[in-house]
Order: structure tokens, then sequence, then C-alpha cells
């Protein structure tokens, strides 16, 4: 006989008010099942703008049952808890919760996934000023009405005139409804069963699916962002590519239909629109949106497995992007001698960078797209190639490395070519682990620990104290003895996984040794190697350019050849 089913759950909503209260009390409780948080700022973020918009945030499942007194952990949030003979342990809802608790209360806010403010003259969410700023409104101040009629009585009197306008975001917060399903069960299997059932069970809309449904007809009233987030949560889906940032996939989409990627969205369909000629001039918003996803995706999956950038946060410039995105709208497939030529052209490009376009990456991406003509695919790559001369290129500098650079990009784009292992499992890395890992943290900080805590004096910026470990059991306070500890499980791989990473047993021995300065400067010319040998496969800069053979007209070649013999 199978286990007990259980009563229908009651269903109620609360208010952000009540939720919260009853977070920051400890009455609501995480049962031990639940995955840990794995929520970054960005996510947080696109929460809270959800709730100010008055978009659905989703429901909640809360197992009712006792929760005893004991001092908890909600995030930040460190709570000494009484008992509750009606708790609420989260079943579904867990990272909305969390987030909810410590966005909206001081302790929560000093961490930096919770630090959220509100800027009142351009209405957006973003992280708190260092400087005091009357019109940037951190969330727990915002969150209690008393607090944020001080803030601008007494501390902000300046900007008194936004009172109206930070009250009226104050009362869309606190008085947010949730709906939330209560279920009433003794027995902790059913629960998580249903836990499980809630996240892996039945076949779910992939995101396509979802984009199609939110995009059936052809609608002038909804906000191009939401489509351009949409799109960019598609490609995450479906390519384990990072969030790209709305500005780029308009300007992409935009560039598919002329290189001018400044041109005003809103009145792309209109009769406002200028006589600038459009390329795909008659199709339709939806074909705009949905056809402009499909190229974008094709231009991910061209980085991904031709040029071997596996992430967003690994591309060197974002422009680039956009130009592919006109490229693989006009010739969605390549000739295979083009698509070799359009890798070169990229890494080239890259190593470039806009310094040719005066540093403008919309001029750079204007006079870029407009290299590439419709039904002329052979010539547009040539024409792109002019633009990127093989010679003007230089290999990054490994001295002063930050990832967000587009030198320290390209710099990770060649370590991640090297196929970087796991020290769990001596296997070599994938993109949805990368992308896993990283998760909304431009910084790339928590995938990029340092070997030595502290560098040697002139060694502080080196790529050589670098290493790319993405699982966070690995990444603890000393990664070098915690590399060795995993040494007797890799056993005959250990080689091999030091090689993946730059590093062979003599440096191991020079570092276990002390040696800071030998170890940094002895792997930073095996990084050297592995970084020129990445760019010289890329950009294969010693071959020639030609075009595909079948773009010559023999017959036309050989009359010549004639003529010349006569």
């Amino acid at each position: 006989m199978g286990k007990q089913s259980i009563s229908q759950p009651s269903a109620q909503t609360y208010t952000v008010v009540d939720l919260v209260a009853s977070a920051v009390e400890g009455r609501i409780r995480i049962p031990d099942f639940q995955r840990p948080l794995r929520w970054q700022w960005e996510d947080v973020r696109r929460l809270f703008d959800s709730i100010v918009k008055g978009y659905p945030i989703g429901n909640l499942l809360l197992w009712k049952r006792m929760a005893p007194a004991e001092t908890i952990k909600l995030g930040a949030l460190h709570i000494e808890a009484k008992q509750f003979d009606e708790g609420w342990w989260v079943v579904d809802g867990q990272q909305r919760l969390i987030s909810l608790a410590n966005v909206l209360s001081e302790e929560g806010m000093h961490d930096e996934r919770f630090a959220l403010a509100y800027d009142l003259h351009d209405e957006i969410f973003v992280r708190p000023s260092r400087q005091e700023e009357g019109h940037i409104v951190p969330l727990p101040v915002l969150f209690d009405l008393q607090r944020l009629i001080r803030w601008f009585s007494k501390e902000h009197p300046e900007a008194s005139e936004s009172l109206d306008k930070a009250s009226m975001v104050t009362r869309a917060i606190r008085e947010y409804q949730i709906p939330a399903y209560l279920v009433v069960q003794d027995d902790e299997e059913i629960l998580r069963d249903i836990f499980d059932r809630l996240n892996s069970y039945g076949k779910r809309l992939n995101k396509a699916e979802v984009f199609s449904a939110l995009y059936p007809l052809e609608r002038s009233d909804t906000e191009p962002s939401y489509r351009f987030q949409a799109i960019a949560e598609n490609i995450h889906g479906e390519r384990f590519f990072g969030i790209i940032d709305e500005i780029t996939v308009m300007k992409a989409l935009l560039a598919r239909r002329g290189p001018n990627v400044k041109r005003e969205i809103r009145i792309e369909f209109s009769a406002e629109r200028t006589r600038e000629p459009r390329d795909f001039a008659n199709e339709s918003q939806t074909d705009f949106y949905n056809k402009g996803m499909d190229a974008l995706l094709r231009t991910v999956k061209f980085l991904q497995e031709d040029a071997n950038v596996p992430h967003f946060y690994f591309l060197p410039y974002r422009y680039l992007l956009v130009v592919l995105t006109r490229f693989f709208s006009h010739f969605p497939e390549p000739k295979p001698r083009n698509r070799n030529l359009l890798r070169r052209w990229f890494w080239r490009a890259a190593l470039t960078g806009p310094g040719v376009f005066d540093g403008n990456w919309d001029k750079a991406a204007r006079t870029l797209s407009a290299c590439i003509k419709a039904n002329d695919e052979d010539n547009s790559l040539q024409r792109l190639l002019d633009k990127s001369s093989a010679a003007n290129f230089l290999t990054p500098k490994l001295i002063d490395f930050r990832p967000h650079w587009a030198e320290g990009r390209i710099i990770l784009s060649a370590l991640w070519y090297h196929s970087p292992r796991s020290p769990l499992t001596g296997q070599p890395y994938d993109r949805q682990q990368l992308a896993d890992a990283i998760g909304s943290d431009s910084s790339l900080r928590a995938v990029l620990p340092k070997i030595l805590l502290s560098e040697p004096q002139h060694h502080r910026y080196w790529v050589a104290n670098r290493i790319l470990v993405l699982e966070e059991e690995v990444r603890d306070d000393s990664i070098a003895e915690t590399i060795n500890i995993y040494r007797s499980g890799l056993t005959s791989n250990w080689p091999i996984f030091l090689d993946s990473h730059a590093m062979n047993e003599e440096l191991m021995l020079t570092l276990t040794q002390g040696d800071k300065v030998h170890f940094l400067e002895g792997r930073q010319k095996l990084i050297h190697q592995v970084v020129e040998h990445f760019i010289q496969c890329m950009t294969e800069a010693q071959l020639e350019d030609t075009p595909p053979l079948d773009s010559f007209d023999l017959d036309e070649m050989d009359e010549e050849r004639d003529d010349a013999l006569t």
C-alpha cells in the first residue's frame, strides 16, 4: 500500500509585511532537505522589480508543524527563535522568502547579495550608494514608513519632493500579496516527495515555449525590456551562457535590421520611424523578436563551440556579440570555410579592441555591422577581416589580471580552452558547471580563488595566483592545501589535472616548500604558453584568409590564363 495522501492544502494570501514579520520572529523555518541558497544580487533585484511592477512571483508552499526554540539562520539573518506550535516550514519558496526578509532588514543588508536600494530619479533598484544621496533610498528605510519620513524630513530635506514617489514604492512593497498553500502533515517523507515533485517531476515548458506563450500575437503594449529579458533567459536555459544584459540583447536585435544600433526601439515599427532602410523590412513585430532570438542563439552557439567563449562573462567585448547576431541573421548556416574565418575575425577583433573606432563601442558595432550585406556572405566576411588586421593585436598582459577587463576575459577563455579539471573527479568542467558556479556574479571572484592568500611584493595582480575552480567545497581559505588533499583521489590523473591548470609537479613542490616567488614566476610562464597557443589557434594569423573556393569563378580564371598565354 502506498503512502497516505494528505488533505488539500489551505490557500491563503499574505502581504510582504506579514511574511517578513513571520521570518524575523522565527516562525518561518527551512527544512533540512531544502537546497542551499543560490540566489545572487541580480536575482534579488529582479524579485523586487517584479513586486513593484505588480508582476506575479509565484506561490509559496509551507508545511505547518511545530517549530522548536532554537537559533536559526535565514540568509544573513541570525534569529533567536522561540517555539511555535504552528511553525511554517518552507517546502517551495525558500529563495524568495529569504530574499524578502534579508533585503528589508538592517542586518541582512550588510550581505552584498541583499544590499538593495531604490533610485527615485531613475525608478530602478540599485546597489546602495556609498555617498549620502537623498534619491537613493536603502530598502530597509523604504520598507519602514516612519524611517522613510525621517529620511526626507531630517536627513535629506533637499530631496523632500520625492517623498510621495517613495511612499508609493513603499506601499507597493508592503501591501504586495503573495499566495501561499499551507500543508498539515506529520510525515516528513511525504513533504520530501512533494518537494522533489515540485522541482523535478513532470514535463515543464522550456524557455522557448514560455517565450512563444508570452508573445503569441502582434502586441505593441508589451514592454520591449521584458521581451529582451525573456530572450536572455531563454538563451541561458538553452546554452548555460549566463544572462546577457537587456541593452546588449536590444542592440543585437536592432543590428539585424540595420547597422545603427542607437536608434529608438519603441518606434521601430511605428509610423514615426524614419525612412532609414531596414533589412527584413516587412517582418512583423513577433518575427522581430522571435527571429532575433534565433539569431542570437546561433551566435551564442558559435561563441561556445567555435570561438571557445563559454560564458557571457568571458566575452571580451559585447559589441562583438551584436555584430555576430547580424551575421547569423543573414547567414544562419555559414559555409564551413567562412565559419572558420569568422572565428579568426572574432578573436582578431577582440585582441585589437575598439581603439580603432576611437574607443566607442556603438561606433564599432555600427561600422562592423555595416560590413555585413544581405546575400553576400563571402564578401561580408572579407570586409570584416579587413577591419581587424592580424598585425595589429598584442598578447594580453598577465601581470595585471582583472577578470572584468577585456584582457582578463581573453585570458579566461584561453584557460577554459585548456580544459581545466575538477580536483574532486579529475574530469574536465563543462559549461553547465561553470554557469552554475558563476551565477550572477560578474566579478567572477567565486570561481577564481587565489592560490596564495597573500602575494609577494610586485605579484599582487598576477594571473598565476588565480585558479579556475568551480566546487564550493574546494574553494576554502587555502586552495593550495586543498588541492593537495585531493591528490590521492586523482591517482594517475594527478599530472593531467595539474597540466589542465597550467601547473606541474615541480611547481607544486616549490609551492609546498614555501617559495612563493618561484612558484608564481614558473606558473606565469606556463600560463603565457597556454594563452599564446590559444591565440595562435583562434586567430590563425599566419594563414591566408582566402574565401571559400566556390566564391571564385573558375571558368573566368581559366579564360584569363588562356588570354595571358596567347
